[in-house]
């Protein structure tokens, strides 16, 4: 997949089969309309292309009215969601910046200035609540009545829905709409089983392994530093996880998701977002350090509890260990 950052690059596609939105998790939803468009590319003989968004405009626009907590939790980061858009087959992704002047720009200016002029769309789909355009004046109804008159064909997607017994074994049988917002509710309960129903796969997160406080190594309890570039995560607390990505086959764990608030706010991580794992048996081929500059992939399987705040170190480190205890414990159960 090719990735674009805007889209005036000349290696751009000068026609494509088009589909618009946030696509945060990627979910059942997303990869069933992905399939949909990667069909009617491949018929018109043209690429697949997704246009998304960085920031999110619902940050964009909570952080412009002075309140940032209005803004919806990141179930993925941007390096998750372009793997995740990669593994659907689309040909070509392009990301746009959401700022000032996009949020302006009327429904006629954005289909005329970014969806023709600048993607070069010969077919548009989205989804049944798609809307776009200062004042979310564009929609489907609005893109099919252009379409004639500006050589654009245009279909909408209903939503995906799956069987709420098949999501939740105990529910009723009443059907549930596979959302980001589905998504982001079963991340805040904790309910990773569910999660990864929805998803399609288990719920993970990526990235460099960077240094941190370094303070696990005094604990005994040596972590992977990932940090989460977004604000707020749909989840946090302390994880049973799997890492991929530091050997040929992946790693037992336990992770800690959030801010640490044992520690001072002030340390090297600055009270930043960050995913602290520590692998529950080192494996002897690599080295203590060797884990430092890697992309690891660390899957998020079942959660133990929120995070906690310590009295003293010595409590967190005794709480560590009941973590790594009760991490131990589940895979012997789930092998």
């Amino acid at each position: 997949m090719r990735i674009f950052r805007g889209f005036n690059h000349p290696g751009l596609a000068n026609a494509c089969a088009l589909t618009i939105g946030n696509f945060d998790g990627v979910h059942r939803g997303h990869q069933a309309m992905l399939a949909l468009l990667r069909s009617e590319a491949k018929h018109r003989g043209i690429p697949s292309c997704v246009l998304t968004f960085e920031p999110h405009p619902r940050d964009y626009f909570a952080k412009r009215a002075g309140k940032p907590e209005l803004a919806p939790p990141r179930i993925a980061n941007l390096r998750d969601k372009l793997a995740e858009l990669e593994g659907c087959g689309v040909d070509q992704c392009v990301v746009l910046r959401f700022n000032e002047a996009l949020a302006n720009l009327g429904a006629m200016g954005f289909l005329k200035e970014v969806l023709l002029g600048g993607l070069h769309a010969q077919y548009i789909l989205v989804g049944d609540d798609f809307k776009f355009g200062a004042g979310r004046q564009g929609d489907y109804d609005f893109l099919a009545h252009e379409g004639p008159n500006l050589g654009f064909d245009v279909a909408r997607m209903n939503s995906y829905e799956v069987s709420n017994h098949d999501i939740q074994p105990n529910s009723g049988p009443t059907s549930l709409r596979v959302s980001s917002s589905a998504v982001r509710q079963a991340l805040l309960k904790g309910h990773m089983e569910e999660t990864q129903k929805l998803l399609g796969r288990p719920y993970s997160i990526s990235g460099h392994v960077v240094y941190g406080r370094q303070l696990g190594r005094s604990l005994n309890a040596r972590t992977l530093n990932v940090r989460f570039n977004a604000r707020l995560p749909a989840t946090q607390g302390i994880f049973v996880v799997r890492v991929h990505g530091l050997t040929e086959n992946a790693l037992p764990g336990v992770a800690n998701l959030g801010v640490r608030p044992t520690l001072d706010p002030n340390d090297v991580n600055k009270g930043r977002v960050l995913l602290e794992t520590h692998i529950l048996s080192w494996p002897q081929s690599l080295p203590l350090e060797g884990g430092y500059g890697k992309i690891i992939r660390v899957e998020l399987l079942e959660k133990l509890h929120d995070e906690l705040k310590y009295e003293s170190l010595d409590d967190l480190q005794r709480g560590i260990q009941r973590d790594v205890d009760q991490a131990q414990a589940w895979f012997k159960n789930h092998l």
